[in-house]
């Protein structure tokens, strides 16, 4: 059962840094509706990139610093300025800047303190060196969330609003609890019926969120949030609506939001890095019967896109074309494969070594072609493969994708192959299981832009 009329929203960064709007677009659209809403915030665009890495380049951040034991007071420190002029920048909105400068200040010297003490303890070399860095990444994660949700409730509540701030950090708590026991101990005395809840993406937890699920923690709290308080509806609000193909790539007046799906195509979107959620965070709420909601933040009129379980488009079409330019074309070539059972079960074994999940895989008699992320294609992974088997190649490449809940029908890969021909693509591999949610085609990377176009133009912008 669910509960009545709950729903739980995930706003994430980049909406989080123009929160003002967020306030008229989200949390007070409807000034009638506005309880019966739990809202789990990301940090400020790029403030978890800072605490971390860069999620896309992988520039180093202070956990870096702190790993390499590098001067971690400092960066934390220009960090803290950085924070406290966003509270500037809210003050027109109703955030007392003040507390707010006050509330970020004390985390931030209490994480130094702890930071200092751990790097004590490792120099000590009487603890687990990878245990306690996962601790550190833990506790540096958490000061990005703290600090938007902190702000977001202290803007509502000036705004004569009535407002929680939900802080699934564990702060000040430390009795040890699992991370489901802590949100259930978080909401246990709030009623979400007559307060408007603000809460952490990052929870603490004796398990680790970041250990399982690193950058991907925050959409796994709102998805355990809502699976443990029987939401009716999960909803992501996100910058931009999912469409039919990049609004850049193709032209924002050539793609069409995307109204109904399901979560078979969620996770094939995930698979090659266009994530509408985190797929670990998507199957609970599969599995509870929750629908995800994916809203455009700055477009509230929409009703956005519905992902359900069952949802299989009433007519076969495309529903979306999308891609990555950052993988790799990994070709394995033994002549010794052909007839032998389990032979690939061998290079599956490398790959599992190396931490790698492939998202393409082809064959024939003597070669298994596969395709994974660009930065997994290290050449210890190449060493290790070429130690066991005759020829490895390795190449830069692309892969575009057709996607759809229902895109089985005739003609339809005759068209797609077609579209590609006529725009000079040649096709490197291509894949399609008997399910029919997904068609792949490997192409070389200078063709990635216009192989979407090419694609999108022939089975959205033609679909008849």
């Amino acid at each position: 059962m669910s509960n009545a009329g709950l729903r739980v929203e995930k706003i994430g960064g980049t909406s989080m840094s123009r929160f003002g709007e967020i306030l008229d677009n989200v949390i007070l659209h409807d000034e009638n509706d506005i309880y019966n809403r739990i809202y789990v915030v990301s940090a400020y665009a790029g403030i978890t990139n800072e605490l971390l890495e860069h999620k896309k380049t992988g520039q180093p951040g202070i956990y870096q610093t702190f790993e390499n034991n590098g001067d971690c007071e400092t960066a934390m420190t220009a960090l803290q300025r950085r924070l406290c002029d966003l509270n500037k920048e809210f003050e027109d909105i109703g955030l007392n800047v003040k507390a707010a400068d006050e509330f970020i200040c004390e985390r931030i010297a209490s994480a130094v303190g702890v930071l200092k003490s751990m790097d004590n303890v490792l120099a000590s070399g009487y603890v687990n060196h990878t245990e306690l860095l996962l601790a550190a990444r833990e506790l540096l994660a958490s000061l990005g969330e703290m600090h938007s949700a902190f702000n977001s409730t202290n803007i509502l509540q000036n705004r004569g609003h009535n407002a929680t701030f939900v802080d699934l950090s564990g702060w000040h708590d430390h009795i040890e609890r699992t991370i489901d026991e802590r949100i259930l101990y978080s909401f246990k005395n709030i009623d979400p019926s007559k307060t408007i809840c603000v809460a952490t993406g990052y929870t603490k937890g004796t398990e680790g969120i970041m250990r399982e699920f690193d950058r991907g923690y925050s959409e796994v709290t709102f998805s355990k949030v809502a699976v443990l308080l029987k939401a009716k509806e999960a909803i992501i609000h996100k910058e931009y609506h999912l469409c039919s193909g990049d609004p850049i790539i193709i032209g924002a007046d050539k793609v069409k939001p995307v109204c109904n799906t399901n979560f078979d195509v969620a996770d094939q979107l995930a698979d090659v890095g266009m994530e509408a959620i985190h797929p670990k965070a998507s199957k609970p709420l599969e599995i509870a019967g929750i629908s995800i909601r994916v809203k455009n933040a700055f477009d509230p009129n929409h009703s956005g896109t519905i992902m359900t379980k069952d949802y299989i488009c009433p007519e076969s079409k495309t529903e979306i074309v999308t891609g990555s330019n950052k993988v790799c074309s990994l070709e394995v070539h033994d002549t010794r494969m052909v007839g032998e059972v389990g032979f690939d079960m061998k290079i599956m074994q490398v790959l599992a070594r190396h931490h790698v999940s492939y998202i393409n895989k082809s064959t024939n008699a003597n070669t298994i072609g596969m395709i994974i992320n660009q930065t997994d294609c290290t050449e210890e992974l190449l060493k290790d493969l070429s130690t066991q088997f005759e020829k490895i190649v390795a190449q830069e490449a692309a892969i575009v994708c057709a996607i759809g809940s229902n895109i089985a029908k005739p003609g339809i890969l005759a068209k797609a192959t077609g579209a590609l021909a006529a725009s000079n693509i040649n096709i490197m591999a291509v894949s399609q299981t008997a399910r029919q949610t997904n068609m792949q085609f490997v192409i070389q990377r200078e063709h990635f832009i216009e192989a979407q176009r090419a694609l999108h133009r022939v089975l959205c912008e033609n679909n008849d």
